[in-house]
């Protein structure tokens, strides 16, 4: 995963599907994210993810408008609760990511209430 020795330490993470999106939320002061440069974790990803002191990832993937990054993010929310874990889809305003959502004027306030709005 995109930068994963930076958020390891983190009890709750924020994934995202690629660099554009990590950027913007890093930009806008959020350190607990990585990238997994795609909407599908490989095996060592989806461990990485289950390790250490992580409980919460929370996922913002893409509000594409044909629905592919709401699916996999609900999917991938499946399997990391089967593990145990603690996994949040955040749901962007439609048609956006995390880069579209910050570029079009969203700031880290609007972003922090779509985490606490996340569904489990």
């Amino acid at each position: 995963m995109y930068l994963w020795g930076q958020v390891r330490r983190f009890p709750k993470v924020i994934l995202v599907e690629g660099a554009f999106d990590y950027a913007a939320l890093w930009q806008a002061g959020f350190q607990n994210v990585t990238c997994a440069m795609g909407n599908r974790l490989n095996a060592h990803q989806f461990t990485q993810l289950c390790d250490g002191c992580r409980r919460t990832i929370h996922i913002a993937f893409d509000a594409d408008t044909n629905g592919s990054g709401q699916r996999a993010a609900q999917q991938l929310a499946e399997q990391l609760r089967a593990q145990g874990m603690n996994a949040c889809q955040i749901y962007l305003p439609d048609g956006h990511d995390p880069s579209s959502f910050f570029a079009d004027g969203g700031d880290a306030a609007h972003f922090r209430l779509l985490l606490e709005q996340a569904h489990q």
